[in-house]
C-alpha cells in the first residue's frame, strides 16, 4: 500500500486531532525547514552581495549567483521535506534519475548548460578576470582579442577592437588560456 492511500485510509478510520498528535514531528520538522529556507536563502545571498562588493562585481553577476545558490537551497529543502515525511532515499534516487534520463534524451546539451553554470560559479568566486578587462583567447584556430562586457551565469559578452560583440559559453573559459592585459591596436 502507497502512502498516499495509507493516509486516506487513516484519515477515514481517525480523527483529524488523532492524526496531528501521530505526525506531530513531521510537522513540527516540517515547520522548521519551511522557516528556515527564506532564512537561509537571506543570510546567503546577503553573504554573496557583500562578497560581490568588496571584489567588485557587477550587480547583474551577483544576482545571478544569488538565483543558482537559492535553486540549491529550494531543492535541498524538498529533499529534506520527503526524507522528514517517508520518502525512501533509493525512490528519489530512481525518480531524479527518471528525470535526468529524459532531460539528457530531450535536450543533449544538458552537460553543456550544467558545465556554464558551474564554470559561470567558479570565475565569479576565483575572478581571474573582470568586466572591463582586456583579455586574449589563446586558440589555435581562432584567437580573440577582446574586452569583457557582461560575464552571465551561462555566457561572458567580449567586445573586439572592431566593435564586434562575441559570446562565449562560460566554460570555455576554464578550457582554454586566456591571457589577461592590454590588447595590441
Amino acid at each position: 500500500m502507497d502512502y498516499v492511500s495509507f493516509m486516506y485510509k487513516e484519515m477515514l478510520e481517525k480523527d483529524i486531532l488523532t492524526i496531528l498528535t501521530d505526525h506531530l514531528p513531521q510537522i513540527i520538522a516540517s515547520a522548521i525547514i519551511i522557516l528556515l529556507t527564506p532564512s537561509s536563502k537571506y543570510i546567503v545571498g546577503k553573504i554573496i552581495r557583500k562578497y560581490g562588493s568588496l571584489t567588485l562585481k557587477s550587480e547583474p553577476r551577483t544576482l545571478h549567483i544569488i538565483q543558482v545558490i537559492n535553486i540549491l537551497i529550494n531543492f535541498t529543502c524538498l529533499v529534506t521535506l520527503a526524507i522528514i515525511w517517508g520518502v525512501q532515499p533509493q525512490n528519489m534516487l530512481v525518480a531524479l534519475s527518471s528525470i535526468f534520463a529524459v532531460i539528457g534524451v530531450a535536450m543533449f546539451a544538458q552537460w553543456s548548460i550544467l558545465s556554464n553554470i558551474t564554470a559561470g560559479i567558479i570565475i565569479f568566486f576565483t575572478t581571474p578576470f573582470k568586466i572591463g578587462d582586456e583579455i586574449h583567447i589563446l586558440d589555435k584556430d581562432t584567437p580573440i582579442d577582446a574586452i569583457i562586457e557582461n560575464i552571465l551565469t551561462f555566457h561572458t559578452h567580449l567586445r573586439t577592437k572592431d566593435n564586434e560583440l562575441i559570446i562565449i559559453p562560460n566554460s570555455l573559459f576554464l578550457q582554454k588560456i586566456v591571457s589577461v592585459g592590454k590588447m595590441e591596436r
